[in-house]
């Protein structure tokens, strides 16, 4: 069955803020002077780079996301096999001895909540066009991250997280240190448990980060036996003290030093420094070359002579960067088009002239509204905390918002406010906000319009539970003879509806099947008076194990009634979580199934961020214009990184 036409309009979190290029410094054999060098282009997003051959030849493989999905550069050219038709996800790439190594997530899981991502292989003069000169390195059903070869190159080291189903953590990956020959790929040596970001020096020592038991994240030392016979090795040696974090470690082959990105107690930068494994001194690198700004994911020549990593470019770049309002994404559905906003909960209007959404979910966020090319931004709404927007069918200029602070609990004031508006001018708008809801009724919010223009449906807190209730779209709960009606009842939370296109149905996600458990969110759907309610199995058939772990948020429907777009943790996660900057929840990714359920199922995004707050619009994508915000950079660290212990 062919998924329906349009476009799909959604946001990544913190993505639009990166920014990113990879920069290098040499490494004198002091490790007291450095000077910093941009190596990629200063316009795009480029990451998780690595030096391609001798140190004075200075050639770089990386990855980039300027064709809308993150591609595999060798220096300035794209690789033809890391195209989007191929794959939308490749990360942490390796050029030696004329192959290429990277990590791709083209290839579905055996299984729901399992990872895509693993470990693939080519020659690179071969036409790589063809997605049958690809070789899996990783056994199919197993999920390797983070690959590293030794220095003769017949050794590989891999995080792995084995045949596992993923666990639902991402602070501290669960992940395994693995090690086989390229010649027998099947010949797995699990040399270590509990380890990610492995790196060799020579063909005998492996380095990785851990999280320790003090809370401190820590690189160790593993030693392994000069003949590879699959015996245990020794257990692994702590080399970094507590009272620093240290990630992401990049070993040297000639010297007994390792590259680490730290984050210290009083600094919320993370920087590069050099540890001298023998002396266990650190030696600085870019704290004192750009000290307010995140440096990420070492990586060091092959000779020790130069030092890489990536980070935001400030004002290093090729002229002024910014973040476009709209960005084009690529879609592995032909004829279903992605676009990014530089906001949150997008909601195109009936006309597809016109997107509002949430520029911030802070208390000074507000409402705004873009041209559907991305021409043009006004702010309808400045200086309260709003979310998630649903526009009415049949007016022009309406749409409906939340006003208040978002997941917040069932007694705080939050309001549905109607929002009408009209646009004078180039730079003139008029505008109109209409609340509908009482404020001492508490938590109001996701409101979604009904075709007919004439009620919204939306939850509410009021009861002491979240809930769902329909109210009269243009006087609310304040129309004469009462405008509001209560659809649904229980313990639990009903929440995020949507209208179907007809009219005879609402979509909502619930944990209405294990009202315990406030993070296992499943598809529900019934009729607009609450009757007729079913929940929807995605992950798996009714009563699987599978199925009770979905979480399952941001539902809506396709313009012909018959296809469901969500957001969903069932593919798991995607790159190690603690190699960027912070993600809520780095396991949301877009999907699509037929409104019968898993018939149909097709997943839209693979990445290491969150994707969420989608909407599908009938509207083909328009031709995007450049234009946005200056790029500042404003990124956090992740937030579950504490060094104040």
């Amino acid at each position: 069955m062919d998924i329906p036409k349009g476009t799909i309009v959604f946001t990544t979190v913190g993505r639009p803020h990166y920014g990113f290029d990879v920069f290098s410094t040499p490494l004198p054999l002091n490790l007291q002077e450095f000077s910093e060098h941009r190596l990629t282009d200063g316009v795009s997003v480029n990451f998780n780079a690595q030096f391609t051959g001798p140190d004075e030849q200075h050639r770089l493989v990386y990855v980039s996301e300027r064709s809308g999905s993150s591609q595999i550069y060798l220096d300035s050219d794209p690789l033809p096999y890391s195209a989007p038709e191929i794959s939308l996800f490749h990360d942490r790439p390796i050029v030696r001895d004329g192959r290429l190594y990277f990590i791709s997530a083209h290839e579905p899981s055996d299984a729901p909540f399992k990872s895509w991502s693993a470990l693939y292989t080519l020659r690179l003069e071969l036409d790589a066009a063809d997605a049958k000169t690809l070789s899996r390195l990783t056994p199919y059903g197993c999920v390797d991250y983070s690959p590293s070869l030794s220095q003769s190159g017949d050794l590989v080291a891999v995080a792995s997280y084995g045949f596992r189903p993923w666990a639902g953590e991402f602070h501290h990956l669960e992940t395994d240190i693995v090690v086989f020959r390229l010649s027998d790929p099947t010949n797995r040596w699990l040399v270590c448990s509990q380890g990610g970001w492995p790196t060799w020096s020579g063909d005998s020592v492996i380095y990785f980060h851990r999280q320790a038991h003090d809370g401190w994240w820590s690189i160790f030392r593993l030693d392994l036996p000069s003949k590879f016979d699959l015996s245990p090795p020794p257990a692994p040696q702590r080399v970094t003290p507590p009272g620093v974090h240290c990630f992401t470690p990049a070993a040297m082959h000639n010297r007994p030093q390792v590259a680490v990105a730290t984050r210290r107690k009083g600094d919320i930068y993370r920087h590069i420094e050099i540890l001298d494994v023998e002396s266990g001194k650190f030696y600085p690198v870019t704290k004192f070359l750009n000290p307010n700004i995140n440096h990420y994911n070492p990586f060091v020549s092959s000779q020790s002579g130069f030092l890489g990593y990536h980070r935001f470019r400030g004002e290093s770049g090729e002229g002024e960067s910014i973040i476009p309002h709209l960005n084009l994404i690529s879609s592995p559905i032909k004829g279903l088009g992605m676009v990014r906003v530089n906001g949150a909960f997008p909601s195109v209007s009936p006309a597809g002239d016109l997107i509002a959404f949430n520029p911030d979910l802070d208390s000074n966020g507000g409402v705004d509204i873009v041209k559907s090319d991305g021409s043009k931004r006004w702010s309808l709404l400045k200086g309260r905390a709003s979310f998630y927007n649903s526009w009415s069918p049949k007016e022009k200029n309406v749409f409906f918002t939340s006003i208040g602070p978002i997941f917040d609990s069932v007694k705080s004031t939050v309001q549905i406010a109607r929002i009408s508006f009209d646009l004078k001018g180039e730079d003139d708008v008029e505008v109109e906000i209409k609340i509908l809801t009482k404020e001492e009724t508490g938590n109001n919010a996701f409101p979604s319009c009904s075709p007919d223009g004439k009620s919204v449906v939306f939850r509410s807190g009021r009861s002491g539970h979240k809930n769902l209730y329909v109210m009269d779209a243009v006087e609310g709960e304040f129309k004469f003879n009462g405008g509001i009606r209560q659809v649904t009842e229980g313990p639990w939370i009903d929440t995020m509806p949507s209208w179907s296109p007809d009219g005879k149905l609402i979509a909502f996600s619930s944990n209405r099947h294990n009202p315990d458990n406030a993070e296992a969110f499943s598809i529900y759907i019934m009729s607009p008076d609450g009757s007729n309610t079913r929940r929807i199995y995605v992950a798996g058939a009714e009563g699987s194990e599978e199925v009770d772990r979905e979480r399952i948020n941001h539902v809506c429907f396709s313009a012909d009634g018959e296809w469901l777009l969500f957001t969903s943790n069932i593919g798991g996660v995607t790159s190690d979580p603690v190699s960027l900057p912070n993600q809520f929840q780095p396991y949301g990714d877009l999907y699509v199934t037929h409104l019968d359920g898993n018939c149909g199922l097709q997943r839209l995004t693979w990445n290491g961020y969150e994707n969420g707050t989608p909407m599908w619009h009938h509207v083909p994508v328009p031709e995007l214009v450049n234009s946005g915000d200056k790029l500042l950079g404003r990124f956090d660290e992740p937030l579950w990184i504490k060094c104040d212990f």
